[in-house]
């Protein structure tokens, strides 16, 4: 199993009026960076790092950033930026990219070399995750929604040629063209550092990547909705003739570990509070309906199981209450006797080779989130490593999810039987 940290690097003022449980509603696009204190903002950025580093030491496999835009429940704008910082000061853990909004970007061949230079720096530490976007990042950025889906699938072909074919070479898409393309840096690894594609609402994304093989995770979902919506790829996998496993599946939610009970239940909470992903269910804040139906983003009639909730959030109320997300497990929070059972529940449930534990969110302090690591390093990690090899849980590490072989079992194979696997 592949254990992932997250948070999404909030901007928590309490100046703001947007912090915290009784604060006013962030309604999605409509906070003004008038409120924005940079020194804040230094500091946060810092202490992010500071949590990475640690999470790193605590023994996590990866450090997974995402990326929004013009938004205070997500600093993470430059997700590059970060994770070129992050590939200098760690040294062992892998830096997960979920994702890179592809469709915003009018010039992929600097994605090309941002990510190979990343790559390069921190020895193959790399892996990189596409994201089509929220209506957010389209809005902010004038890219047009109606072509997401079309400059998504291009702008990923593009990015693999690039990485993997010799240059000089031209393209000629529908979006993209290049007289050009001979990129002076490549990536570390061979043929191209892993992709993973995160999501909640789109069916088509799913297809879209049990097609390539590419793994797909699921982002902080209800648990029967998110089974249904793993069962869209194995169904598609079995069209493409293979049979999908947990090294094509990851999922990410919300669990904090600490020192007591009543302790963790005081600091959960505040997974609910202060600015926090409006889009996302069970957060405090408003969904746009405008942005929820930008024409052409995503179609209505082809969405996932677990979108209508992930949709509701209206009038800064909870689309679900915290006492409901803790009963479905979709926030888990304890010490670690209590914590690692529910751990377990939810990897039986829906068995994903990778988990990305959400921590540190909302309106919690440094100290609530270095707590949380230490004790996850020093018990949960351990028991959740057991748990996952009793129930044989493979991640895409360990299992290629192209191909369903054991990568050590793959070295040893002869060029031609290599030859015989798909490839991208």
């Amino acid at each position: 199993m592949f254990i992932g940290h997250f948070t999404e690097r909030p901007y928590q003022d309490p100046k703001s009026g947007y912090f915290g449980a009784t604060g006013k509603s962030i309604k999605d696009l409509t906070v003004s960076n008038d409120i924005y204190d940079p020194m804040l903002g230094s500091d946060l950025y810092n202490r992010y790092l500071d949590e990475k580093i640690y999470a790193e030491e605590m023994g996590f496999d990866g450090l997974m950033l995402n990326e929004h835009h013009s938004s205070p429940f997500c600093m993470g704008s430059t997700v590059n930026v970060e994770a070129s910082i992050l590939a200098r000061i760690t040294s062992k853990a892998k830096i997960v990219l979920l994702g890179n909004v592809l469709p915003i970007w009018d010039d992929p061949l600097w994605l090309v070399e941002q990510l190979a230079t990343i790559d390069m720096i921190s020895k193959g530490r790399l892996v990189s995750g596409w994201v089509r976007g929220t209506a957010r990042e389209s809005v902010a950025h004038n890219s047009p929604p109606a072509y997401n889906w079309e400059r998504f699938q291009e702008a990923h072909e593009f990015i693999i040629k690039a990485w993997t074919e010799p240059g000089p070479f031209r393209w000629e898409g529908k979006h993209y063209q290049y007289r050009y393309v001979n990129p002076w840096v490549r990536p570390y690894q061979k043929p191209h550092p892993p992709i993973m594609l995160p999501g909640v609402v789109s069916r088509d994304s799913v297809v879209w990547a049990a097609r390539q093989r590419i793994p797909y995770v699921m982002l902080a979902t209800q648990l029967e909705p998110t089974r249904q919506s793993f069962e869209v790829y194995k169904e598609t996998a079995r069209e493409e003739g293979y049979e999908a496993g947990p090294q094509n599946f990851g999922y990410l939610w919300k669990v904090h570990v600490d020192e007591t009970e009543e302790l963790a239940e005081e600091v959960a909470r505040k997974f609910v509070q202060g600015p926090s992903n409006p889009f996302n269910a069970g957060n405090e804040g408003t969904a746009n309906p405008a942005l929820n139906k930008l024409p052409g983003m995503t179609s209505r009639r082809r969405t996932l199981p677990t979108a209508q909730v992930a949709t509701a959030n209206r009038g800064g109320q909870l689309s679900r209450s915290f006492e409901d997300q803790v009963d479905d497990h979709t926030i888990i929070f304890g010490t670690p006797k209590t914590v690692i059972p529910k751990i377990r529940h939810v990897l039986e449930y829906l068995r994903p080779g990778s988990v990305f534990f959400w921590d540190g969110d909302g309106a919690m302090t440094h100290d609530d989130q270095m707590r949380s690591l230490r004790l996850m390093g020093e018990e949960v990690l351990p028991a959740v490593r057991e748990i996952a090899d009793e129930l044989e849980l493979p991640s895409s590490f360990e299992v290629d999810p192209k191909t369903g072989k054991k990568f050590d079992a793959m070295e040893s194979e002869t060029p031609d039987e290599i030859a015989a696997t798909p490839g991208d």
